[in-house]
């Protein structure tokens, strides 16, 4: 049901369980409390068990044997996927209603042959809220550190803050610059599913209920840059869909919590324990 109803994939709904309901816990998860999760949206045991095991070999989680079981802990890294997860879905929020106008751009020329490194700056730049302004040069909303995306590229990348100036008309060159008309169509699938009486109806039950709405919400909210408001359609719907994510989730907390304790088997993460 995940993949057919929410478009998730397991990787996804891993992290969301984590995100939610384990991260800052210094515990490794028995993988028999993921099946169990992740059976009442419909992942087969098969899959959960190769989600598992692709995440350990990308550095996303590490294995520690506790007797005969086998347990899965966070890495460094995915504790910061989960971090930057709940900033963007608690703290930060899709609506950037800010009264300054102060934009980050970055200019690249890399080589023709650095095909690879072309691909893989402009992944990060998208990632981290960038949309083509024109060829070699993107633009993103705000005061953004752009260290992390160029430090391995060279002096083939410049970095500048700046403000927009008459005659640039930023709406137009917003349009231009991101998908809007994809980026709202998400949001309104997202309320077209959940801003309704009953939910998801063919949900066992509220810990399946809130993995497939939290898991939703942020594969559309990593993707979407934060924009300044008032240059946006005036119909934007992401405040809507945020509000609705946010009561729903309170909704089904209490009873996701208690099934969660109930069949959550956990053993101390070593390897954060240690000093």
């Amino acid at each position: 049901m995940a993949e057919r109803d929410g478009g998730v994939r397991p990787q996804s709904v891993i992290l969301t369980f984590l995100g939610d309901h384990v991260y800052g816990r210094t515990a490794c998860v028995f993988s028999g409390s993921f099946i169990d999760a992740f059976a009442r949206v419909g992942i087969s045991e098969e899959a959960t068990r190769s989600a598992l095991t692709r995440m350990v070999r990308r550095g996303l989680l590490r294995r520690q044997r506790a007797g005969r079981r086998m347990y899965f802990g966070l890495t460094a890294t995915s504790a910061e996927v989960l971090k930057d997860g709940a900033r963007r879905i608690w703290h930060t929020g899709v609506v950037n209603d800010a009264d300054h106008d102060r934009w980050t751009l970055v200019g690249f020329s890399l080589p023709e042959s650095w095909q690879r490194q072309r691909h893989e700056l402009r992944s990060r730049l998208v990632w981290a809220g960038f949309g083509p302004l024109q060829n070699g040069l993107w633009i993103a909303p705000g005061e953004v550190d752009a260290t992390g995306l160029i430090e391995d590229l060279g002096c083939g990348v410049k970095v500048f803050s700046a403000e927009p100036r008459q005659p640039t008309d930023m709406q137009a060159l917003v349009a231009d610059a991101y998908d809007l008309a994809g980026l709202g169509r998400r949001y309104e699938a997202f309320l077209c599913r959940w801003d309704r009486p009953d939910p998801v109806p063919a949900a066992p039950d509220d810990l399946a209920r809130s993995l497939l709405l939290l898991t939703e919400w942020l594969q559309i909210i990593r993707t979407d840059p934060r924009l300044p408001l008032r240059h946006l359609p005036r119909d934007w719907p992401a405040e809507k869909a945020q509000k609705v994510c946010h009561r729903l989730h309170e909704r089904f907390r209490p009873e996701a919590a208690a099934i969660v304790e109930g069949l959550l088997d956990t053993v101390p993460d070593l390897c954060w324990a240690q000093p």
